[in-house]
């Protein structure tokens, strides 16, 4: 292609993946420093001793998360992007093929993490929640918050931005943007979450397009995250269960 040939007519078609791109650019961006304001971290320390100011701070990111990544993206979708609620993956469908491919990842998630979470890096940033003690109460809590936050996520990138990509841009595209995106907001994780949600994302993609529903990549992402918090305590020898 000759770059000089470069046209820029609008075409129907672009409108639709440009919104949702940009809604996700703006939204992440949005949260990300919400997140991690230290000005609001400070403020939940000097209200709360530790560990309530580390339970009160995680709860907050996640609430965060739950707005600019989910609830707003929705609201923005369902008035500027004509596509339905079914579209976007939140309908009820395939629940074989879906209950398959959760219970053969599953199998798979948990001996990875039983080795990734005794690695140093691991335990020094997981569980988000740096709590010695963990009772039922925490682990409901701990629980909620998060997946409140990843059905947020999915459904912002399984969702909305796959869905809106495969119809203006075609599969392929959609993918690549979806995969692109997906592991550049991993970057603050370090290298080991970022190039692993490379192969995770396209999996992730591919799956929500086969079954036509986010459910899978809802429950799968809250399999591999839970699963690495309570593994993470278990290994920690500075944490622990309790009743």
């Amino acid at each position: 292609m000759n770059i000089t040939d470069t046209s820029f007519s609008w075409k129907p078609e672009f409108t639709a993946p440009v919104i949702a791109i940009l809604m996700l650019t703006i939204g992440f961006v949005t949260y990300w420093f919400l997140a991690e304001s230290k000005r609001i971290r400070d403020r939940i320390n000097a209200t709360w001793a530790h560990p309530k100011a580390s339970i009160a701070w995680v709860i907050y990111q996640k609430l965060v998360g739950v707005l600019f990544l989910g609830v707003i993206p929705l609201f923005i979708a369902i008035a500027f992007l004509p596509f339905s609620m079914s579209e976007y993956g939140l309908s009820f469908q395939n629940t074989g093929a879906s209950m398959l491919w959760i219970l053969a990842l599953a199998a798979v998630i948990f001996p990875l993490n039983i080795n990734a979470a005794k690695r140093p890096e691991n335990l020094a940033y997981y569980p988000m929640m740096r709590v010695e003690k963990w009772s039922s109460k925490l682990l409901i809590i701990n629980s909620l918050a998060t997946i409140s936050y990843l059905f947020s996520y999915e459904l912002l990138f399984r969702g909305i931005l796959l869905t809106a990509c495969v119809a203006g841009l075609g599969v392929w595209p959609a993918i690549a943007i979806n995969m692109a995106l997906y592991s550049t907001t991993h970057l603050p994780k370090g290298p080991a979450e970022t190039i692993g949600a490379i192969p995770f994302g396209l999996l992730m993609c591919y799956i929500t397009l086969t079954v036509g529903t986010i459910w899978v990549a809802v429950v799968i992402h809250v399999i591999l995250s839970l699963s690495n918090d309570y593994l993470a305590v278990y290994y920690n020898p500075k944490m622990k269960f309790t009743r």
